[in-house]
């Protein structure tokens, strides 16, 4: 979109004009409020310094500044290397790629570590200490060479981005991992020599809280949410950092792409190289973890446990299914031999009973033949033959327990009696409707 930009200047006063005459107000200001105001916190305890001093505030100001530049002069902060190498001071600016950042500014032991108010003090002590102009008035012949890295050094470790970039390729952070000869001379080594190497991994973590490697005494949920954890890794580690320089040239923009295309190939390839690595490094750290040897053991041992006490429980129901299977057999015999008993008694019982039904069938034809098969005088063959068809006639109309009662009414009794009987049992069945009127003509004649 295009721009327009108009420049305009405002008419000057007339020659004749004055505020005296021409100056015309328009209203009047208010009348002033006296207020107490009383200073609070660093400003009680300037007004307080000042008070006690009898300084005025330019004063006090111009002290503070002065002891504040003496302050920054003379400051010895430990964590701050104040000793310059020799051939550090012999870099040439133009090789500010290779160079380390942090020992230039002498913060070699922090490194990832150090604060924003760290790299701030070290710059401004290294900056007060080979600043060219001191040099100089020094009488020093030193070239600014030197003052350029450490220009470049707060340049690139002031800013988050650059200074993520140069921290993703700062091989002095690195730890080595440690060899398994190593973690095995001593009981121990293994926690004391990869904790190191885990925790400079981590600083390239995306995600906080990033677990330390414990000790022996570490659970076991402990130990897998670690490997889990390092096993699925989420690195921010970038390679912007080792990029060739791409020319700033308008002109030849294929050469830039080209440039572009390479760097970004390049970067790619060191960060599936650095995957690698990473997974490498797990891998060797998992196979000497003495830890996860012990968890087999005694997952061993728990599934040993485990497999004794399903063999236990199979062989206890298949125990009770046997004891079951044996009672049932004994129950199912036993009952089988009652039933027999009962089959037998009652066999034996009918076996009983018809014999009893025989002999009181007997005894009853018997008392026909001593009733002289109820004629007077001697009894042709057609009164026997009809006298026995008719006690026939009512045995089958009874049963063994009728059969058995008119025996016993029967026994010890004389003709007229046993006559007498049998008309009481016919009559009885006509009673009972057993039997039909004239069906036992010689039992009721």
């Amino acid at each position: 979109m295009a721009t327009i930009q108009l420049s305009a200047t405002l008419p000057s006063l007339p020659s004749d004009w004055s505020a005296e005459k021409d100056f015309k107000p328009i209203s009047h200001l208010s009348a002033p409020t006296s207020r107490a105001i009383e200073p609070v916190g660093p400003h009680f305890l300037a007004h307080a310094r000042r008070k006690r001093h009898k300084r005025t505030f330019s004063e006090d100001e111009r002290i503070q500044a002065e002891k504040t530049v003496a302050a920054a002069t003379t400051d010895k902060d430990d964590d701050i290397s104040d000793t310059d190498d020799p051939m550090m001071l012999q870099r040439e600016a133009k090789d500010w790629k290779t160079q380390d950042h942090y020992a230039i500014l002498g913060l070699g032991k922090h490194r990832w570590r150090a604060t924003e108010d760290q790299i701030k003090r070290a710059h401004r002590k290294k900056v007060l200490k080979h600043h060219p102009d001191k040099k100089a008035a020094s009488g020093e012949t030193e070239d600014d060479q030197f003052f350029k890295c450490i220009q470049r050094a707060h340049e690139i470790l002031s800013d988050p981005s650059k200074r993520r970039q140069f921290d993703s390729v700062d091989e002095e952070a690195d730890v080595s991992p440690p060899s398994k000869k190593d973690v095995q001379k001593k009981p121990g080594n293994f926690y004391k020599m990869w904790g190191p190497v885990f925790e400079s991994e981590a600083r390239f973590s995306k995600k906080d809280n990033v677990p330390k490697l414990g000790g022996e005494d570490a659970t076991r949920e402990h130990v897998e949410y670690f490997y889990n954890f390092w096993y699925n890794f989420d690195s921010w580690r970038t390679f912007e950092y080792l990029d060739e320089d791409v020319p700033d040239d308008n002109e030849n923009r294929d050469q830039k792409r080209h440039m572009e295309r390479k760097n970004n190939n390049a970067r790619k390839k060191r960060k599936t190289e650095d995957t690698q690595r990473l997974r490498k490094l797990v891998d060797d750290a998992l196979a000497m973890d003495e830890r996860i040897k012990k968890f087999k053991q005694e997952g061993n041992k728990e599934k040993n446990r485990k497999k004794a006490e399903k063999e236990a429980a199979e062989k206890a129901a298949k125990e009770e299914a046997a004891a079951k299977k044996a009672e049932e057999e004994r129950l199912a015999k036993e009952k089988a031999e009652a039933d027999k008993a009962v089959k037998e008694e009652g066999k034996k019982a009918k076996e009983a009973a018809k014999n009893a039904a025989k002999k009181n069938k007997r005894v009853i034809r018997q008392a026909v033949k001593d009733a002289n098969y109820f004629v007077d005088g001697e009894a042709d063959a057609k009164q026997i033959d009809s006298s026995l068809n008719d006690v026939d006639a009512v045995i089958l109309k009874l049963d063994n327990e009728e059969v058995a009662l008119l025996s016993s009414k029967l026994q010890g009794k004389e003709k007229s009696a046993i006559k007498e009987v049998f008309s009481d049992e016919a009559k009885r069945l006509v009673e009972a409707g057993k039997a039909k009127e004239g069906d036992f003509k010689s039992i009721q004649g």
